[in-house]
């Protein structure tokens, strides 16, 4: 069981695609707190400090100091799933009103 939450923003370790090395990265977790009670990966969306370029299914978040994120950012609007143990911290949580943002973005993005 994870100590993370739905609406967590964590800093996670991503693997390179050459898989050789690695680097910390924010994400926002996107699972529910009932998947996390039977497995052992969460499912998150990336966050990036590139406010600058904002795609289909992004979200540009308002409350970004209050969310742990030290640059104004953008949740990306690609679904990832990683293992609990990829989870080096919390940072903070996205504000009410940024999660219902994400919301409606991702459930543009996969057509719901």
């Amino acid at each position: 069981m994870t100590k993370f939450k739905h609406g967590d923003v964590v800093l996670v370790e991503v693997v390179f695609s050459e898989g050789t090395e690695t680097k910390k990265r924010p994400a926002l977790i996107i699972s529910s707190d009932d998947y996390h009670k039977s497995r052992q990966e969460v499912i998150i969306l990336g966050i990036t400090s590139n406010v600058k370029r904002i795609l289909f299914g992004d979200t540009k978040i308002d409350s970004w100091k209050e969310a742990g994120l030290l640059y104004p950012s953008v949740v990306a609007g690609i679904i990832q799933t990683i293992k609990q143990n990829m989870i080096v911290q919390k940072l903070g949580a996205l504000s009410k009103q940024d999660l219902e943002k994400v919301k409606l973005n991702i459930g543009k993005t996969i057509g719901f």
